[in-house]
């Protein structure tokens, strides 16, 4: 019997499935039972480290730490055996990335966030440079002569801070020990997930799954293989990157040192991806809303690659056995941090008190807010656009704050779900929310109401750790088919219009206004 097959055989006897998620600040562990109901968990907020101006990192020794930890506490706060668990699914967040001594283990520098502005410089240069010029008159002639979109992709390339491309490359620039192994054959590259597996099976499994190399900006998704065309032109040795594998594969077990018996490995995933197979858009049209630090639109596109046009970002969404499913993703980068950072300034005391607060007033009396604490992305595409109130008079008050805060969210979904419609050559199916966000009942009404679509939200909205788990659990033979894990999913609530979005114009048209008036307002220099 192969290894696999005992893998599959213990997991079926075994009644539990580990799924993690390390997202952009809170690291979360779920034990799940076969009925996907969360018998334990454990959380811990991510450490981010900022050492310079518009750097940000994380330290690998403390997120390996709190990795394992997470783990532990779930399991004794399930009341079980390590010997009970199945398997493990791990999601993390994409586009933070290590490089290490192939043959230390030792890292050459922290984790290099996404949110990290480093690169910035270089990402500008890139973008104004004669050599993409030429590349965008090339592809757009190649496109006319071929008809193939990967052309098109490449006639609208543009690079930005959150790819690890250019962070990457400025690493192997200014980082002599990193460049030095590279040229020596010596050096590893891994994005979180390819970390924690490398140091969960102590260096004898090295690799990353497609979703998060897709999610990296040097990936081929067309090829399905690292990008050699990006890597010259970036300098990136094609030695330094893993090997890619299915999403759900079996990637070897976790050293039976670390927590006393071996638990087989059976999922990596991006963050984002394990989020819309936990919530089971499975299907061509399905999407989902996730609402946590930034919001997240992403649209399952079936076996078809979306060509971008306003900055939706194609993406592979998951890859087990032949199927291959490729998703079309928008994306703000706040929401949830919108709301921390009305909570800090103490505008109230309570999150759950916010949709209260916004409802005892019967509008925002002309305030508005634009949520651009990190620029603004899809369709704006401002990263030097600045977060500001407008409109404040003497009357206005907390509650005016608030509303204006969570309008401004329920108008950017607004304006992904246009873009979207405009954009995706797929008609749109069932829409379903997750994330801590989501919670909030105002946005999600008036998110809805915009809209004019019904949206389905979840009992539990930790969807990265369920799809973890549901695709560990698919490869163990824990569950046996997508059509199971669509009956273990459980609807709280449905929101559905209430209002004529025609009731919105007005708000909506002011708070395009201030978005107007937001823009450029920091210049590249002052990351």
């Amino acid at each position: 019997v192969s290894g696999e097959g005992l893998a599959r055989a213990a997991a079926a006897s075994s009644s539990y499935v580990v799924g993690v998620d390390v997202g952009s600040t809170t690291l979360r562990c779920h034990v799940y039972d076969k009925k996907a109901a969360i018998r334990g968990s454990s959380s811990k907020k991510v450490e981010t480290l900022y050492p310079h101006l518009g750097w940000v990192e994380l330290d690998p020794e403390v997120l390996w730490t709190q990795f394992m930890d997470v783990i532990k506490e779930a399991v004794q706060a399930a009341g079980l055996q390590m010997n009970q668990i199945a398997g493990l699914g791990i999601s993390t967040q994409r586009g933070t990335f290590i490089t290490w001594n192939k043959k230390t283990g030792k890292p050459f520098h922290n984790f290099i966030s996404w949110q990290d502005l480093r690169a910035a410089a270089l990402v500008n240069s890139w973008n104004r440079g004669l050599i993409l010029k030429v590349i965008h008159v090339i592809s757009t002639m190649l496109h006319f002569l071929t008809w193939s979109d990967r052309y098109v992709i490449a006639s609208s390339l543009t690079f930005t801070t959150h790819h690890v491309s250019l962070r990457l490359s400025w690493v192997l620039q200014n980082i002599t020990e990193v460049q030095q192994a590279a040229n020596e054959n010596n050096c590893c590259f891994g994005t979180i997930d390819t970390w924690l597996l490398y140091k969960l099976t102590k260096g004898s499994v090295y690799a990353t799954d497609y979703s998060n190399a897709s999610s990296t900006g040097v990936f081929d998704p067309f090829q399905m293989c690292w990008s050699s065309v990006l890597s010259k032109l970036f300098s990136i040795p094609m030695s330094i990157y893993p090997p890619v594998e299915d999403t759900n594969h079996s990637f070897g077990s976790v050293d039976a040192e670390i927590f006393g018996v071996p638990i087989p490995i059976a999922a990596l995933v991006a963050d984002q991806q394990a989020a819309m197979f936990g919530e089971c858009c499975f299907h061509e049209g399905d999407v989902k809303l996730t609402m946590g630090t930034g919001i997240f639109w992403d649209v399952n596109t079936g076996n078809h690659l979306h060509t971008p046009s306003s900055g939706l970002y194609p993406l592979i969404g998951w890859k087990i056995g032949k199927e291959v499913v490729f998703l079309a993703e928008g994306n703000a980068s706040d929401a949830g941090s919108t709301i921390k950072w009305a909570k800090e300034l103490d505008l109230f005391t309570s999150v759950d008190e916010t949709a209260r607060m916004a409802r005892s007033v019967v509008d925002s009396e002309g305030v508005c807010f634009v949520p651009s604490f990190s620029g603004l992305q899809v369709p704006v595409n401002d990263p030097c656009a600045c977060a500001s109130f407008m409109g404040l008079k003497p009357s206005t008050t907390r509650n005016h704050l608030i509303r204006a805060m969570l309008e401004s969210i329920a108008f950017r979904n607004k304006q992904l779900y246009d873009t979207i419609v405009k954009e995706v050559r797929v008609p749109l199916t069932n829409i379903r929310t997750d994330g801590g966000v989501s919670n909030n009942s105002f946005i999600m009404q008036m998110t809805s109401d915009l809209i004019n679509k019904k949206i389905d939200k979840p009992v539990n909205t930790d969807m990265s750790c369920l799809g973890a788990a549901f695709l560990a659990g698919l490869a163990l033979g824990f569950w046996t088919d997508k059509e199971q894990l669509k009956k273990l999913r459980r609807t709280e609530i449905v929101f559905e219009p209430q209002r004529d979005s025609g009731e919105y114009k007005l708000a909506m048209d002011n708070w395009t206004k201030a978005v107007q008036r937001s823009l450029n307002w920091y210049n590249q220099t002052s990351y």
